[in-house]
């Protein structure tokens, strides 16, 4: 059926039924996702960050075993975005990120304490708020939802996930201002393979990020979508290089193709 529709329709018009049916599944989402005191805190604390950090850079740091042959210690002083169990790491470094984001509701479901005692600035899902018994003064729900495919210049009002939380990161750091946004430990390439998004339980040490205990034994999380989270990648480096800016990847050995390769120890 879809593949019919695809050839009878013309581009414009398939998207408008895409769009339509899109703002239909989310209805029921959108009264508390306005409305709820959490999310009217979080609108309001967001606009805050709006161009906080106008022509600045910032990492976005990916969780993949890259990281394991990166000097993360030269980001004690630079901006940062950690995103998921990114704090296994903190320990062994001696600082946090700048910055904390999570959208997966496994992720969160099963780490909602660990993510609610870091002390930086939290950024959560608020499909995931459920799992919070209240809300810290550092942390804000945003409106991430799985359709409608677009990049959000106002990360108060409905953000596209983009099939990962690297995504909400690149436009997170739009919206605060940051002229140049350099990946690492972004990966793109995984070990576990199957159907995109099903869910599946750890049967032993994680090989796909980097630490065992990432998604150890027992962990429940979702395979990955690396198809529609180009597409998020690509809308992120339009969006961008129109505006000025740059997303660079300094992953080392990273597989992802859609940004500038930059070498990690040139940034230094």
């Amino acid at each position: 059926m879809k593949q019919t529709l695809k050839s009878i329709l013309p581009n414009p018009i398939l998207q408008i039924l895409k769009n339509s049916y899109d703002a239909v599944r989310r209805l029921r989402q959108a009264p508390d996702a306005y409305l709820h005191p959490w999310r009217r805190i979080s609108r309001e604390r967001m606009a805050g960050y709006f161009n906080l950090h106008r022509g600045e850079r910032c990492f976005i740091i990916g969780n993949g075993p890259s990281l394991k042959r990166t000097d993360l210690t030269r980001l004690k002083n630079e901006f940062t975005f950690g995103m998921n169990r990114i704090y296994l790491l903190f320990p062994e470094l001696g600082f946090t990120t700048t910055y904390f984001v999570s959208i997966n509701d496994l992720v969160i479901e099963q780490c909602a304490d660990e993510i609610a005692s870091l002390p930086i600035p939290k950024f959560i899902a608020w499909h995931s708020n459920r799992h919070f018994q209240r809300m810290p003064e550092d942390m804000i729900f945003l409106y991430t939802t799985y359709t409608g495919a677009r990049f959000a210049y106002d990360m108060t009002r409905r953000i596209w996930e983009g099939a990962t939380v690297t995504n909400v990161a690149l436009q997170l750091a739009f919206y605060m201002g940051f002229e140049r946004a350099i990946l690492i430990g972004v990966d793109h390439n995984f070990a576990s393979k199957g159907d995109a998004n099903k869910t599946v339980v750890s049967t032993g040490d994680d090989p796909n990020h980097f630490d065992p205990r990432y998604f150890g034994r027992g962990f429940r999380w979702q395979l990955p979508d690396l198809d529609t989270s180009e597409i998020g990648y690509t809308l992120a480096r339009e969006a961008y290089r129109k505006a000025g800016r740059a997303v660079l990847d300094a992953t080392v050995g990273g597989k992802l193709t859609v940004f500038p390769k930059v070498d990690y120890d040139s940034l230094f």
